[in-house]
């Protein structure tokens, strides 16, 4: 076989990747798999993971990586009430690219992403694989996933579960707040739902995403 005749091969450069995103310390698990641009930075990260959620962004968040801990500097230090806490890096200059990926049953580095510090919503982002799509993506996408998000300000995972008891299955004297806790919930959670096709289109917007600045952003972690 000549070098004319040989079948050429093209290995496409990978251009997004995909990640795996637990709530952690909730059973069931609550999770969501993405796909995101490979250029994309961590504060990307955070409103996709936001929107993947259901979270509202009322409160600071941010991300450890390898000891090290990302997110908005000037904000993180504007509300910090402890001038010991570690120092906050950039998320913007951390980009998805310089992660490094599993492969087969081998799985990347797995980093937290951290929201709330009264309510500690912790969850663990599997880095998963690198792919290579035509066309290349310019947005996120949710490909998979499964449960409700608990709602936002529930008191943390022990608080979710105390909700839920009460939601699902009250005391005869809890019936009131059972009530109460419907109304404030929306009236319709349930913590088994999850709708991918709303999901995904919130993820593909999340780019427009603000942050909506509460009182609560005023609390340092702890």
């Amino acid at each position: 076989m000549t070098s004319e005749t040989m079948p050429r091969l093209i290995f496409e450069d990978p251009n997004a990747v995909q990640l795996r995103v637990t709530l952690l310390d909730i059973e069931p698990s609550v999770w969501r798999r993405l796909i995101v641009p490979i250029t994309f930075n961590l504060a990307q990260l955070h409103n996709i993971i936001q929107s993947a959620f259901g979270w509202k962004d009322y409160h600071l968040h941010h991300f450890n990586v390898g000891g090290l801990r990302y997110g908005d500097a000037e904000l993180m230090e504007e509300a910090s009430v402890d001038k010991a806490e570690p120092r906050t890096f950039e998320s913007v200059d951390v980009m998805l690219r310089d992660f490094d990926f599993g492969y087969g049953d081998d799985r990347g580095p797995v980093i937290e992403y951290v929201y709330d510090y009264g309510d500690n919503w912790v969850h663990a982002i599997e880095l998963e694989k690198r792919v290579a799509l035509k066309p290349a993506p310019k947005a996120a996408s949710c490909i998979e996933g499964a449960r409700a998000c608990p709602p936002e300000d529930c008191g943390g995972p022990h608080g979710y579960a105390e909700f839920l008891r009460v939601l699902l299955t009250p005391e005869p004297d809890e019936i009131q707040q059972q009530r109460e806790m419907k109304v404030w919930s929306g009236g319709r959670f349930h913590p088994g739902k999850f709708d991918l096709a709303k999901t995904d289109k919130a993820v593909r917007g999340a780019h427009r995403r603000r942050r909506a600045r509460q009182p609560s952003d005023r609390r340092g972690p702890g």
